[in-house]
Parts: structure tokens; C-alpha cells; sequence
């Protein structure tokens, strides 16, 4: 049987196809739901939320007969449920028995699975299971077919029940085998086994352990349910909700903890330890809150809403609760949503009232300072800053609000109007040093004069008031440029909901020529925009510009999609002009020789996004790299920003493997070209981890978790240059195209000149323009 290679995938799939660009895992849940069965699956939704609080995958529920009310049931018990409809003539063409036997029809129906083609894993659960702890381990399985053996029948085959169904079993040639053997006849199909299935099978399974499918007819003679059962199933003719079966008292007790009230079950999911689901936490703990008024729940949902970037949401949940004076918590959270959808003043008056308690002041002073300082009013950002301190000597944000309010701005050296302004993210000191070299390599692509007699800083993340727009108006052009920008939670604000908080009305006064360079579309796989106010911004901003220059054309399919047709031509292909460093750093020399390293390069931001259910998976694959790695040469871990030296903890930690990190987060812009100019290999996770070695002429190696390295890769046509962190054969793929590149390093570095040229054909194109627009 064949399978599409992840890379064959990403190069096959559309230009946006986020999923098919990163290879993330999409993992499903599956039950064959009837009316007869529906109180059991209830039963079911339920357990899975209450031992598994923090997991939350789509549901499909096959179906040939519930009520418009029975699947009411069901959405209000699970957030992510896919209704898929089986066709109950499907299986006329098999040799089976009655039909009317729901173990039977049951039998044929869970069949449909298989012809799911949505999922790269799909894990089977009978509506007459409750789950009673961890399915971890079920999650990260990656490969085959797995299933519990037949307690009775011997370990030839499988239990029914529970399955864990990987890719390559979900597909026409795998359904096309169970058709053929479902028309022979040549199987058994009784109440106790998957008889076609086990027919094409025939032993060829993954064995797991008992507890994940533990039949209720091994508590015979009311037996305990062991305590490290993670599935118990009612196999058998008698059900829990139909009255039971004598003998097993104990295990139909566990099955009834599940036999809840919503309003129970809600409290029940809102008391678990551990981490919640924020997908789960919002979809319980709304109606709780709305029941009851509860301000803790409240403040739990709203937070939920502010990591999944629904600003608004956590608005009018925390809004529609009273608030006690005392209660600082929620007034710091609700303090947190108003500042992110640009409500200030709301924000200020609810943030100073968190600062009473003291385990809430420091986060809450930083808050505080943090608007201020998007108000650029720098003494009094530094004030709170300072109180933040004063509270909690160790709070890295308040520490970092008051390093950028005491920050001496540079002196402007020119007149006015020899000046572009210059909207972008200028990173802190300790910050990303990507975002750290992107400013001055933007200004670069202008000319060699990256200094302030030629430029007017604009920090995209401070507010674009009357004062700026007056600055911005005497300067003979604005450049918008710097990174991936169009990101809606590095710093939100509700005056765009992307990163430069501008308001319309004043982007509409704006009377010099406009510029957006090599600006990046960075939502995430699985992140969205959900505002309609960044498509209402968008829309303006590209209407205005004179040149709109996207950094690749994942990017510009993206932004094209949220434009009405006629703006649709604006919208062209400017490369990061890090890609192109050699061509625009006066001066460049590449290195006479190269240090004996490869870099390796691990983001961690938004870390659920990046690798799912798939860390420990990335993290051993990894560890084989390093050690295969290193025959070939020292491995450095180049840490962009300090949360980057996490994978050099972690390997030693988990694997006993050691790693140099070079903490990049210090250097200066010099030092980040020469570093990745002197180096032999670049493996990196961030796009600039990419981009930047690229430009400096170093063959790389992208660790693919975002669909941003995918776009960059293939711009240059050259897709096998990256990798997702979800590989099946990840260690095996980095270290053989690993001694590929590195085979022939001279030449490895002349394919890389070569794309490169082809960047800077479009980047000289693009200057020609831009002279005519801004003149200079």
C-alpha cells in the first residue's frame, strides 16, 4: 500500500492548504450513534470530557436515524461534533445475517470509518464504553492499526469497540479489501467481533493493553473495576441504561458517575484538576454562567477566549457578571479583553482595581504600563512598570515595560522631508533576533542609509494618534514593513486586529504614498482572524497603498481571499528582503571558510498549534537527529529568543543529550549575518531561522510547523529543503538531506545563490517602482 510523503503532499496541495504545508496530525473521534444506543453515547461524551478535561478533537457521529432532538443532545455535550450520515444501502451487496440486529447493522455501520478521508488518525469508541482515564497514549500513536485483543477468543483477533485508525487504513485501496471480502461472505460476524475486518486483517494489528478496551464481562461474580482502566466496555446484551446485569453492580456504578444532568455535568467538568480544554471550557462553562452567575467561571471562559484570540468574547462574558470590588482576578482579565479590543479607559479603570490584591498587582501594573506606553506617554508607563517591580522584583513584563519607557530615542538627524516614516515591530533588547534584524533589513532595500537622517520610526504597536499622523503626513512617503504583520494576537488591538493599531479614520488621512513591504500573513494552522474589522482595515490599507508587497504567495492568495475582486491586481510578490542580505549589506563578503556547525532551531510560541498531540514524538526524533547529526558536525542550538533554548533543556532532561545554545536574543544585527554566515547548515524552526542564513548565502533546512516555511520553500521551487515536525520519519529525513547538502557543500551554496538571485530579479523590479512612488 502507498502513501502521499508529506512533501509530495505540501507540493501537490493548494497554495493555503495549511494542513497539507505542516503535516499536522488532524485527529477524530468516531461512534455509529442510534436512538436505541443514544443514553450511552451521552454517557460516553461525558466521561471522555471528565478524564481527559484538556483534550478536545472533533467527534464524528455516524448515523442513519436520530431525531433533530437527539443530535441537540449531542452539540450540547461536545463543542466539535461532525454529523456524517452512513448509507444503510451501502452494505446490500454483502453476505450477512440479519439485518435487523443492531450488533449486526452496527457491525456493517462502523465500517464507514474507513471511508473518512478528513483525518490523519481516527480513534473508534462504542456508544456503550465510558472512558475512565487517560487517552494519551491513544493520541500518539502514529502508525498502523491498533486494538485490543480478544480477552476470549485468543490474540488472533481483535475486540470490537475501540480502534486506532492511522492514514493509511483510511483510504479507497484499504475500503476497496473490506467490500471484497464483505461480498465473498468469507468472514463470521457475531455480537462479540469486527468479523469483515478481522477477516482482512487476519492478526495484523497493533496489540494494546487490556485497560483501553476492558470488556465488563471480566468483572463476572461483581468484580471492582480495576483502577487503571481507561476504557471500560458493557459488552453484552444487557445495558447499563436499560436496567443492567446481575453480577456486575460495581462496574454499572462507574457507568452511572456519567449519567449526569447538564447542569451537573457542566460543574463536574468545571471542578477537573489539571488543564481544560479551552475549546471544552467555553463551550461548558457559557451556560454555567449564564445559570449561575459564577464569576469564577466567568473569568476561566474569558480567559479561554483571550488565548483563542476572541477578544470580544471575553469582553461580554466577564461584562454580563457582576464583578465584586474585591475580586481582582476577574477585574485583571476583563481589564486585559477591553485593552485588546482597544476599550483603554475601560481597561485602565478595571486593571487599577486588580492592583489591590497582591497576587494580581504585578501582572496588572504591567498591563497598565503597557497601555501607556501604547499612548506613548513613557513617564507614566515607566511609573507602572516600576509599581509592577516593586511588587514582584522577578516579573519579566513589567521588567520589560520598563526597559522600553526608559529607552532614549534616537535623535532624527534629517529634515522631514528627506525622511520615509517606517511602521514596523522594532524588537526589544533581549527580543526575537529576527524581528530584531527585519527593521534595519527592510530600510536596507531602500538604500544603504538604515539611519535616522533618512528614517522616522513608527513602532506599529503604539497607537496611531493625531501627533503621529501629523509627523507621518511631513515625510515624503510611509513604509509599512518588518514581519509578519498580519498576525491578530502579538499585540492585539481593535483598531485593526493586526499588529499596527491604526484606526481607519486616521488611515484614511494619510495624504503621502504608501508602502507595505514584504509584510507576512502569520496565522497559524488551526488560528484564525475572526473579526470582520482586519478584513474592514485590510481592505483600506490596500485601497490606500500605492504598493502592496506581500513576502510570498501563500501570503497573497490569503489576503487575496479577504479583498473584493478589484483590489485583487494590488497585491504582488515582495520578498523578505532578509532572503536577499548578500545583495543589499554594503560591502558583503562571504566567508573565505565556514565553521564545522549546523544550527539547529526550535520555536516554542504557541506551542499547541506548532505540534498538537506530537511534542514527546518531535522531541525523540530530534534527539536521534542530534546524535546522527553530530558525526557530520558540532550541533549548536541557535536560540532566537530565550523560550528557544527550551529544546536544549528538554533533550537533556529527557535524553541525556547535550547541546551548545548560542543565545542569539543578545546579539546585534551584525553578529546574527555573521553567525549564520559562517555556519554550514542551518535547520530552523522560525521563518527567519530560514530566511535569514538563506539571504546570508547558507544552505538551510526548515523544521516546518507553521505554513509560512512551506510558502518561503516554495518560492525558491525548492519544497525538499523542508520538513514537518510531524514526519513519521523525521531524525531519518533532516540527517539524510542533512549529508546531501553537506555532500557537496560548494555547490549546495550555488543552488542557494542561485534562488536567491531570482529573489533579488524581484526585488530590483519592485525598487524601480518604488523610486517613481517615493521618489529617491
Amino acid at each position: 500500500m502507498t502513501t502521499t510523503s508529506p512533501n509530495a503532499a505540501a507540493t501537490q496541495a493548494p497554495l493555503t492548504d495549511a494542513h497539507a504545508l505542516t503535516g499536522k496530525r488532524r485527529i477524530a473521534f468516531a461512534s455509529y450513534v442510534d436512538e436505541n444506543y443514544l443514553p450511552g453515547f451521552l454517557a460516553l461524551l461525558r466521561s471522555l470530557a471528565l478524564s481527559n478535561p484538556g483534550v478536545c478533537e472533533d467527534f464524528v457521529v455516524l448515523y442513519d436515524d436520530l431525531r433533530p432532538g437527539s443530535i441537540a443532545k449531542i452539540r450540547a455535550l461536545h463543542p466539535r461534533i461532525v454529523l456524517r450520515r452512513v448509507d444503510d444501502g451501502h452494505y446490500d451487496s454483502y453476505k450477512k445475517g440479519d439485518q435487523d440486529n443492531y450488533l449486526v447493522r452496527k457491525a456493517y455501520f462502523i465500517l464507514d470509518v474507513f471511508r473518512i478521508r478528513e483525518y490523519d488518525t481516527v480513534i473508534t469508541l462504542d456508544t456503550d464504553m465510558v472512558v475512565l482515564g487517560d487517552l494519551g497514549e491513544l493520541l500518539q500513536l502514529r502508525e498502523g492499526l491498533a486494538a485490543v485483543p480478544q480477552f476470549f477468543y485468543g490474540q488472533h483477533k481483535l475486540n470490537s469497540g475501540l480502534l486506532v485508525i492511522q492514514r493509511e487504513y483510511l483510504s479507497d485501496a484499504f475500503c476497496a479489501r473490506l467490500d471484497a471480502t464483505g461480498r465473498s461472505g468469507d468472514y463470521e460476524l457475531d455480537k462479540h467481533d469486527q468479523g469483515i475486518l478481522n477477516a482482512v486483517l487476519d492478526g495484523d494489528f497493533i496489540r494494546l493493553d487490556a485497560r483501553y478496551n476492558f470488556v465488563k464481562r471480566r468483572l463476572s461474580g461483581d468484580l471492582p473495576v480495576p483502577e487503571d482502566t481507561a476504557i471500560l466496555h458493557f459488552t453484552g446484551r444487557h445495558k447499563p441504561w436499560q436496567g443492567g446485569e446481575a453480577g456486575y453492580s460495581r462496574a454499572e456504578d462507574r457507568w452511572r458517575e456519567f449519567e449526569l444532568s447538564d447542569a451537573d455535568f457542566h460543574a463536574a467538568y468545571l471542578a477537573s484538576s489539571g488543564s481544560l480544554h479551552h475549546d471544552l471550557l467555553v463551550h461548558y462553562g457559557t451556560p454555567h454562567v449564564a445559570r449561575t452567575g459564577d464569576i469564577e467561571t466567568a473569568r476561566k471562559v474569558a480567559a479561554a477566549h483571550i488565548g483563542a484570540g476572541d477578544y470580544q468574547n471575553a469582553v461580554d462574558i466577564l461584562s454580563g457578571v457582576r464583578i465584586p470590588l474585591d475580586e481582582a482576578w476577574p477585574h485583571e482579565v476583563l481589564g486585559h479583553a477591553l485593552m485588546s479590543v482597544s476599550r483603554y479607559e475601560e481597561a485602565k479603570a478595571q486593571l487599577l482595581l486588580a492592583t489591590a490584591a497582591p497576587n494580581r498587582a504585578a501582572t496588572s501594573y504591567a498591563r497598565l504600563a503597557q497601555i501607556a506606553w501604547v499612548h506613548g506617554d513613557n513617564t507614566q508607563a515607566l511609573r507602572h512598570a516600576t509599581a509592577g517591580i516593586s511588587v514582584d522584583p522577578t516579573h519579566r513584563s513589567s521588567r520589560l515595560w520598563a526597559q522600553r519607557a526608559s529607552a532614549v530615542p534616537s535623535q532624527e538627524q534629517g529634515s522631514a522631508e528627506d525622511q520615509l516614516a517606517h511602521v514596523a515591530f522594532y524588537m526589544d533588547r533581549q527580543g526575537n533576533a529576527g524581528d530584531k534584524l527585519l527593521p534595519e533589513s527592510v530600510r536596507l532595500a531602500f538604500g544603504p542609509d538604515t539611519g535616522s537622517r533618512r528614517w522616522h520610526p513608527v513602532h506599529a504597536h503604539r497607537l496611531f494618534d493625531e501627533a503621529a499622523l501629523t509627523r507621518v503626513n511631513a515625510r515624503r512617503g510611509l513604509v509599512i514593513g518588518g514581519g509578519g504583520l498580519f498576525i491578530p494576537d502579538t499585540m492585539p488591538n481593535g483598531n485593526s486586529a493586526w499588529q499596527w493599531n491604526v484606526p481607519d479614520e486616521l488611515l484614511n488621512r494619510i495624504d503621502v504614498p504608501i508602502a507595505v513591504f514584504a509584510v507576512g500573513f502569520n496565522a497559524f494552522d488551526g488560528q484564525s482572524y475572526r473579526a470582520g474589522r482586519f478584513r474592514e482595515s485590510l481592505r483600506l490599507l490596500v485601497e490606500k497603498s500605492s504598493f502592496f508587497g506581500l513576502r510570498n504567495h501563500g501570503s497573497i492568495e490569503k489576503v487575496r481571499a479577504m479583498l473584493p475582486a478589484h483590489l485583487h491586481d494590488k497585491v504582488r510578490f515582495q520578498p523578505c528582503p532578509t532572503t536577499v542580505t548578500r545583495r543589499l549589506v554594503a560591502g558583503w563578503q562571504d566567508p573565505a571558510r565556514r565553521e564545522d556547525t549546523i544550527l539547529i532551531n526550535a520555536a516554542y510560541d504557541r506551542a499547541g498549534l506548532r505540534f498538537g498531540h506530537d511534542y514527546g514524538y518531535f522531541l525523540a526524533q530530534m534527539a536521534r537527529a542530534v546524535r546522527d547529526l553530530g558525526e557530520l558536525a558540532e550541533v549548536r542550538c541557535a536560540a532566537h529568543s530565550l523560550d528557544d533554548e527550551k529544546i536544549a533543556f528538554d533533550l537533556r532532561r529527557e535524553h541525556g543529550i547535550s547541546m551548545p545554545v548560542i543565545p542569539m536574543y543578545d546579539f546585534d544585527n551584525d553578529q546574527i549575518r555573521d553567525l549564520y554566515a559562517r555556519t554550514k547548515l542551518v535547520i530552523g524552526m522560525r521563518g527567519h531561522a530560514g530566511m535569514i542564513p538563506f539571504g546570508c548565502g547558507t544552505p538551510i533546512i526548515s523544521l516546518i510547523s507553521h505554513p509560512k516555511m512551506a510558502y518561503f520553500l516554495r518560492d525558491i521551487e525548492r519544497p525538499e529543503w523542508g520538513v514537518s515536525v510531524h514526519d513519521r520519519h523525521l531524525a531519518a529525513r533532516l540527517v539524510e538531506r542533512s549529508k546531501d547538502l553537506l555532500a557537496d557543500h560548494a555547490k549546495t551554496v550555488a543552488d542557494v545563490h542561485g534562488r536567491q538571485r531570482e529573489l533579488w530579479k524581484v526585488t530590483e523590479a519592485n525598487a524601480a517602482d518604488l523610486r517613481i512612488i517615493l521618489g529617491g
